[in-house]
């Protein structure tokens, strides 16, 4: 397995043009599903193709599945290999929140399809423009390749599991989302404020530092143990509002050298589409039993 997860703006502009490297712009605006790729025809890092969240990163809405469902496996194969991603192809994936939103999306279904040569860009597009990275604008096709992969489902799990686990003393259910959607007073995206019932709260964006970059690991780690409580991390699942967030908290944990956590990808825009479905507004404390 590739230990490799971040790559430096520093290391990118070194490495510009290698042949076996492909670059993928992958901002998004969940408010605004076309502002990602309206800024990137703008300016992006040269050679770097568009990841769309809605289009390229997600599968058919039923209207039970969540806002942004997986893609069939046969897809991210066909999509996969559109953008030119060979076996031996090393995959860079940024957005403009240090990889919080599409880029761990991405970084998630190479993994998810068994490719394991993908970095997120640290500190995203920001970090890039600071350490004067060069820019173009325009749209990149690249020449397409075979992709090789088989998907890996025992890394994700559906409601009914997560129902269960979240109550069960040897698993942590973490919800990614902001304190105030976790709590149920404010709900932006969904029908129904709150949360699973036995979920704790670690908000994604605690991740970071001010400067926009991520956490060194030794403080990830104090972060992520102390919402775990004891609960090894390959019997944690992060769960979001719709599976993007959860994603770049699963990149997060393996930065901090917590390996194996899983993601429900459905996510609280599933969840909260069910009716039959329980809802809590109580805070459990990180770290409670």
């Amino acid at each position: 397995m590739s230990t490799r997860l971040v790559i430096s703006p520093e290391e990118l502009i070194s490495r510009a043009g290698e042949p076996d490297l492909a670059i993928f712009d992958c901002r998004a605006r969940l408010e605004a599903p076309e502002a990602g790729e309206r800024e990137y025809l703008i300016a992006h890092i040269p050679g770097a193709v568009f990841a769309h969240l809605d289009r390229d990163l997600s599968g058919q809405k039923t209207g039970r599945n969540g806002r942004h469902p997986l893609p069939t496996p046969e897809d991210l194969v066909a999509k996969f290999g559109e953008w030119g991603i060979a076996p031996g192809t090393t995959v860079v994936a940024y957005d403009d929140v240090g990889g919080g939103l599409a880029a761990a999306r991405l970084w998630w279904l190479l993994r998810y399809m068994g490719h394991e040569r993908a970095l997120i860009l640290d500190g995203g597009w920001q970090a890039w423009m600071l350490a004067g990275g060069l820019i173009q604008g325009g749209n990149r096709r690249p020449a397409p390749a075979i992709f090789v992969g088989q998907p890996h489902p025992d890394m994700a799990r559906d409601a009914d599991f997560v129902g269960t686990a979240a109550l069960s003393p040897d698993w942590v259910v973490i919800d990614s989302r902001m304190p105030s959607r976790y709590r149920g007073e404010e709900e932006p995206f969904d029908p129904v404020a709150g949360h699973i019932p036995g979920a704790r709260n670690h908000y994604w964006f605690e991740d970071f530092s001010p400067d926009g970059r991520l956490l060194p690991p030794g403080r990830l780690r104090a972060l992520f143990e102390r919402t775990l409580g004891g609960v090894p991390p390959e019997r944690t699942i992060f769960y979001c509002g719709s599976g993007v967030t959860s994603a770049f908290q699963v990149w997060a944990m393996e930065v901090a050298g917590l390996r194996g956590a899983l993601i429900y990808p459905g996510s609280w825009s599933e969840w909260s589409n069910d009716p039959a479905r329980p809802v809590a507004t109580t805070d459990r404390p990180a770290g409670a039993p």
